[in-house]
C-alpha cells in the first residue's frame, strides 16, 4: 500500500510492548522518526528499553493520545474493536500495518530474511552477530533479545538487513529478499491458515519470491519442506541438513561445555570441502541445524571460515532460549520460550543429551487454547523425556475456555509420555513446590510463551535471595 511519511510524521504504536512492534518502533526512532506508543503492560524489560531510547508509552488503550499522530500501526493482535484503532478510524488517520511499515523500512537494504516454524529467532540471532563481528554493521529486527546487543532491534549503517519473518498472518510475504531461510514446517497458525496445505502452499510462494541471483536455503531434513523442493522454480536453492543429500551437511556431533561441537561437509559454489570442529555455546541437535543455517549464509557473504567460527564459539545467545536463570550446587533453572510440541521435545532431548544423570523437571504451561487443542494429542506424548512434569492452567491470551478440560490433559500427559505429573496453579505453587521437593540434583526447564517466565525469574530472584 502506498505509505505516506518523512521525518516530521509521529507515528503511534498501538500495543507497542510487543516484540515485533517493539523492534520496529525502536529502528523508526533511531532513524530519526517521532515515535510513540500504547501498550495494556504497565511494566515489561521491552518497555524500559523502549523508555531508555525516549520513546514515549501511554498505559492502556482508552487514551486519545493517537489523536496527535499522523500515523498508526497495527499488529494482527489488535482487535478491531480497539478503542484507539476505532478514534483512528474516526478521525481518518492513516493506518498502517506492522508488515507494511516493516517493508517500507526494508526497501532500500539488501535483505535476509529468516523464517520457518521453528528456529527463526536463533537464526536470525547468529546471523546477525556473524555480520555484527564482520563488520557488516546490518540492520536487526528479531523476535527475541539478542544478549550482544540487549535488544531484539538494531538500525544499522549497512547494507544488508536481518530479519525474523512472521509466518502466522502471512506478513512474510511482503518482504523483499536477496537470501531466504526456511528452518522448518510445522502444524501451526491453523486459526490463520485453516489448513495444512494452505500453510505449505505460502511457504512455497515465499520461497518462489526470492529472486534467481538470490538464494534460498532450505533445511533438508524437514518432510515438509522436502517435498516443497520440486515446486520451487527458480535454480538457487541451497539445503542443509544431517542427509547425506544436504549440500551443507553436519556431522561428527559432540556435547561439550555446556554446547556442541560439530563437522560441516560443504558441496557450495562448486567447491568441495569440510569446515572441522565448529564449537556452539547452545545445546541440541537442532541448534546445530540453526548455527548451519547462519554458516551457510557468511559462506554466501565470503566471511572468512575463521571468523564464522569465533563468530559462532563467542555467541551469548538469545534471551528464553534455554537461558538459565539460576544455578547452584544442587539445580540448574532454565527459562525458554518453547510452547509447542515440536519445540518441547527439541530442548527436552537437548538438556537430556547434556546432563545424563540429572533429573529433569518440566514446569510447563501452555500457551492458547486453540494451539492445545490443535496439537493435543502431540503435546500429551512430548514430555517422555521429563521426569517430572509440572503443568501450569493455560495461559489464555485473551481467549474462551469452555469446552477445555484442563484435569484430563494432564492425565493424558502423565498416560502418553509415561511421566510424573503434578499441577501448579500459579507462581506460588511453583516455587513452593521447588522448594519442597526440588531440592537436589534437578534440571529444572520453565517452558511456555505466556507469564511463565516472569515467575520463574522471580522465584529464581528469590531463591538467590534467600539462599
Amino acid at each position: 500500500m502506498e505509505l505516506e511519511i518523512n521525518k516530521k510524521s509521529k507515528v503511534h504504536f498501538i500495543g507497542i510492548g510487543g516484540i515485533g512492534m517493539s523492534g520496529i518502533a525502536l529502528i523508526m526512532k533511531n532513524l530519526g522518526y517521532d515515535v510513540q506508543g500504547s501498550d495494556t503492560l504497565k511494566k515489561s524489560k521491552i518497555l524500559d528499553k523502549l523508555k531508555l531510547n525516549k520513546i514515549r508509552i501511554y498505559h492502556g488503550h482508552k487514551t486519545k493520545s493517537v489523536l496527535n499522530s499522523n500515523i498508526v500501526v497495527i499488529s494482527t493482535a489488535i482487535k478491531s474493536s480497539n478503542k484507539e484503532l476505532k478514534l483512528a478510524k474516526s478521525k481518518k488517520i492513516q493506518i498502517i500495518k506492522r508488515a507494511d511499515m516493516l517493508a517500507h523500512l526494508l526497501n532500500l537494504k539488501s535483505n535476509i530474511i529468516i523464517s520457518g516454524s521453528h528456529g527463526k529467532t536463533t537464526i536470525t540471532s547468529l546471523v546477525s552477530n556473524m555480520l555484527s563481528d564482520a563488520k557488516y554493521d546490518p540492520m536487526i529486527i528479531n523476535g527475541g533479545i539478542l544478549n550482544s546487543i540487549d535488544s531484539n532491534a538494531m538500525v544499522g549503517n549497512g547494507d544488508w538487513s536481518v530479519v525474523e519473518a512472521d509466518e502466522s498472518d502471512g506478513s512474510f510475504l511482503k518482504f523483499k529478499s536477496i537470501y531466504s531461510v526456511v528452518s522448518n514446517i510445522d502444524l501451526e497458525h491453523m486459526d490463520y491458515y485453516g489448513t495444512f496445505a494452505n500453510l505449505k502452499k505460502n511457504f512455497q510462494t515465499f520461497l518462489n519470491k526470492t529472486p534467481l541471483l538470490g538464494k534460498n536455503i532450505v533445511c533438508i531434513d524437514d518432510k515438509h519442506i522436502s517435498s516443497l523442493l520440486q515446486k520451487i522454480k527458480k535454480n538457487n536453492l541451497i539445503t542443509y541438513g544431517f542427509s547425506k543429500h544436504a549440500n551443507i551437511r553436519c556431522s561428527n556431533l559432540k556435547n561439550i561445555d555446556m554446547g556442541m561441537q560439530f563437522d560441516l561437509n560443504i558441496k557450495l559454489l562448486q567447491k568441495k570441502y569440510v569446515i572441522k570442529n565448529i564449537r556452539l555455546n547452545l545445546l541440541g541437535k537442532h541448534n546445530v541445524l540453526n548455527a548451519t543455517a547462519a554458516v551457510t549464509i557468511g559462506l554466501l557473504l565470503k566471511i572468512g571460515i575463521k571468523k564464522i567460527k569465533s563468530s559462532l564459539q563467542k555467541f551469548s545467545g538469545v534471551q528464553r532460549r534455554l537461558t538459565i536463570v539460576h544455578k547452584d550446587v544442587k539445580k540448574i533453572i532454565y527459562d525458554d520460550y518453547a510452547h509447542h510440541p515440536t519445540e518441547i521435545k527439541a530442548v527436552l532431548e537437548a538438556c537430556r543429551n547434556n546432563y545424563k544423570n540429572k533429573n529433569l523437571v518440566s514446569i510447563f504451561q501452555p500457551h492458547r487454547y486453540t494451539r492445545v487443542k490443535s496439537l493435543y494429542k502431540e503435546f500429551t506424548k512430548c514430555f517422555n523425556l521429563a521426569d517430572l512434569v509440572v503443568v501450569c492452567p493455560v495461559y489464555a491470551a485473551g481467549e474462551n475456555s469452555k469446552s477445555f478440560n484442563f484435569k484430563k490433559f494432564c492425565k493424558d500427559i502423565s498416560t502418553n509420555s509415561k511421566v510424573q505429573t503434578v499441577v501448579a496453579n500459579d507462581q506460588n505453587d511453583i516455587e513452593l513446590f521447588i522448594k519442597k521437593n526440588l531440592i537436589k540434583n534437578q534440571v529444572i526447564i520453565a517452558m511456555g510463551a505466556g507469564s511463565i517466565s516472569s515467575w520463574i525469574r522471580n522465584i529464581s530472584f528469590n531463591l538467590k535471595k534467600n539462599a
